[in-house]
């Protein structure tokens, strides 16, 4: 059961994922004049896709969580501290993203994995969504899109964007999933 939280983390706080197939491989682009001050604040992470059977297996069980994503004080580093529904219960984890070259590109160090990921904000509009392409190896490479939301309800044309941007990232229909709502874990982090 340990191994399905950990596993679950990783979709939650992005990339510290199990074994992977690969996806296409796809230069991902970043956000042009990427405004940190600007994405900063509560998201929620309103969909996901991965191309792990353990993802496949479990999508159905996985609901919409919260992050807050606050700077770190020093260095340009970001703080993701996301909350989360398990077994019935509210857990908070924080994962510390640090500057890994131009703006709106960050890295971390899975602990899971014992390698390091890299985070990139490919689209935002600071307002209404993010889309957010995770990135790493190990023994495997492994990718995984997420689509941040500031409401629990994107629009449809952002859920569109999300599926677009999925697919030509080499994910397929069975691997795109939106995360149904919750009303718990989310007043905390208002």
């Amino acid at each position: 059961m340990a191994a399905l939280y950990t596993l679950w983390m990783g979709l939650v706080l992005p990339g510290v994922l199990g074994v992977l197939q690969p996806a296409a491989e796809a230069q991902v682009s970043l956000q042009p004049n990427f405004q940190q001050d600007k994405f900063l604040g509560r998201w929620f992470t309103s969909g996901l896709a991965s191309n792990s059977s353990w993802f496949r297996e479990k999508k159905a069980a996985l609901t919409m969580c919260t992050s807050v994503i606050a700077p770190t004080g020093s260095g340009g580093g970001l703080n993701l501290t996301t909350t989360f529904l398990r077994k019935d219960q509210c857990e908070t984890r924080s994962l510390l993203l640090w500057p890994a070259g131009p703006p709106g590109c960050y890295s971390y160090t899975s602990l899971h994995l014992g390698s390091t990921q890299e985070v990139r904000v490919v689209e935002t509009d600071y307002e209404d969504y993010a889309l957010l392409y995770t990135s790493g190896t190990r023994d495997h490479d492994f990718h995984l899109a997420t689509l941040y939301s500031r409401t629990q309800t994107p629009k449809a044309d952002v859920k569109e964007k999300f599926t677009t941007f999925a697919e030509a990232q080499g994910f397929t229909e069975d691997t795109i999933v939106f995360l149904p709502q919750t009303d718990k874990c989310v007043e905390g982090h208002q």
